[in-house]
């Protein structure tokens, strides 16, 4: 990718920094952190001083919090948490960073508190997730340019998609949930299987099994995301053995290390497994909500309550245009380093690691993700867009034709930053969309309310966020 996207990407990221938003209000927000104090404060997974400390503070009690997890034991006898240790384990450097920062500030006797819960611990946290959700923005925009070319377009899809999807809800308004790490884990194994992809040399096996086993941790469904460049390795493999180039010895042992890897590196996650749950596998909670039937996998794309395209519609047009990278006639395009028949199934394996996402949330019996902005188990999916975006502003007509998407991303980008205000200051109903309603705040009432919302964000944010009353 040329200079001048990558500068643009970087100051847009530089000049947004100051609109994160450093608190927790969440229960999921606090299990994710939990882990993360509890390993480096008290090196154990007990989570009830953690608990404890935020219930106390008032934060999260509107979602019987004190039921779940402070009344509520795991069959080991410790508190409960769902969530995985993907994303502590990507905080964890900026964590320790911020602990070393404060401890190194007492020292010179200034008054901030070395607990790993004061405001130092938490923005390392936030702006954390922040940076990930950017790295994940700029190496959706770089896979783009390799798949499709075109620099610019790449860029241009990149920004919209940052914009026009939750991701900005999860970058900047709530960065304590896994979505903004997710995206990042997901875009680095994708990246890094477009450059194994070719002769899938062993210490590449290695990596891509490794970042594997990360996008598992990170979000337990990810690691369905392994299968597209399962298929691409066992496609590649059989190719080989049967022009006679490699022997089956030499595919059998890239397919067992990889395999291998992605257990061992997998293995932080089983041990906490065991740990709370007294065997490796997650909640029994978690896994009752699974249907492997998928029933709901229509709604989690259409449904007008919560369905992915009336919560995000610029995935409309992404899905267009890995539709359309799948089946077109491919030919050289500025910058691509993929070659043109090779294109058409990179096209493939993307729908499949997308239907892989689609079919997982189908599955469960909370598709719907009532009470959270968007359908956030698909933020993964953010390379997958800008890649399809990004194909479509490259297939279509020349201007004018061209220039005529650009209205269409306007407004579906403006639609999400509608919702994401509606969302803050409770003008929408938090458990679904009610797509009238929404379209005329969006594009009645919020404008008209604009310059006091931007002032209250700017200058009084807390006012958004007024804590639930105690029980």
């Amino acid at each position: 990718m040329r200079a001048t996207p990558w500068m643009f990407l970087v100051l847009v990221f530089i000049i947004s920094l100051p609109a994160v938003t450093v608190r927790f209000y969440a229960a999921d927000e606090i299990e994710y952190f939990a882990y993360l104090r509890s390993m480096w404060f008290d090196g154990d997974l007990s989570f009830d001083n953690e608990y404890r400390h935020f219930y106390d503070h008032g934060i999260a009690r509107g979602w019987r919090f004190k039921e779940t997890f402070l009344d509520g034991e795991t069959a080991t006898g410790l508190r409960i948490n769902f969530a995985p240790v993907g994303s502590a384990i990507l905080w964890s450097p900026f964590y320790i960073v911020a602990d070393a920062g404060v401890r190194t500030a007492r020292a010179a006797g200034v008054d901030v508190a070395a607990d790993g819960y004061s405001t130092p611990y938490i923005a390392s946290v936030v702006y954390a997730s922040a940076f990930y959700g950017f790295v994940a923005i700029a190496l959706s925009a770089y896979a783009a340019t390799r798949v499709v070319g075109a620099a610019n377009a790449a860029t241009i899809s990149a920004l919209a998609v940052w914009i026009g999807t939750p991701l900005l809800f999860y970058m900047y308004l709530a960065p304590g949930f896994s979505h903004a790490c997710s995206a990042f884990a997901v875009a680095a194994f994708f990246v890094l299987w477009l450059q194994v992809r070719r002769e899938w040399p062993l210490i590449g096996v290695v990596a891509l099994g490794a970042m594997a086993a990360l996008m598992g941790m990170v979000r337990e469904q990810d690691l369905f995301i392994a299968a597209g460049p399962a298929i691409d390795f066992l496609l590649w493999a059989w190719r080989r053995v049967r022009a006679g180039t490699l022997a089956a010895p030499a595919i059998l042992t890239r397919a067992v290390v990889g395999t291998a890897t992605v257990a061992m590196c997998f293995l932080p996650q089983l041990l906490s497994y065991v740990i709370l749950y007294g065997r490796p596998a997650p909640s029994a909670t978690v896994q009752g909500k699974m249907t492997w039937t998928a029933p709901h996998i229509l709604q989690v794309l259409a449904s007008p309550a919560n369905g992915l395209f009336f919560w995000t519609p610029i995935a409309v047009p992404a899905f267009v245009g890995l539709f359309w990278l799948a089946i077109r006639r491919q030919t050289d395009e500025d910058g691509a380093d993929i070659a043109p028949g090779e294109r058409a199934w990179i096209g493939v394996m993307c729908l499949t690691m997308v239907l892989t996402q689609i079919y997982v949330g189908g599955a469960l019996d909370t598709w719907a993700g009532a009470g959270s902005f968007g359908q956030r188990r698909l933020v993964g999916l953010t390379i997958f867009l800008v890649i399809g975006l990004t194909a479509l502003l490259v297939a279509l007509p020349k201007p004018p034709a061209r220039y005529a998407i650009y209205p269409v991303l306007v407004v579906a980008v403006w639609w999400n930053l509608g919702l994401m205000a509606q969302f803050g200051i409770r003008l929408m109903d938090r458990q679904h969309l009610d797509p009238p309603r929404n379209a005329y705040h969006n594009f009645v009432t919020i404008p008209r309310q604009l310059p006091v919302l931007a002032y209250r964000f700017v200058r009084d944010r807390q006012s958004f966020y007024q804590p639930f009353p105690s029980p």
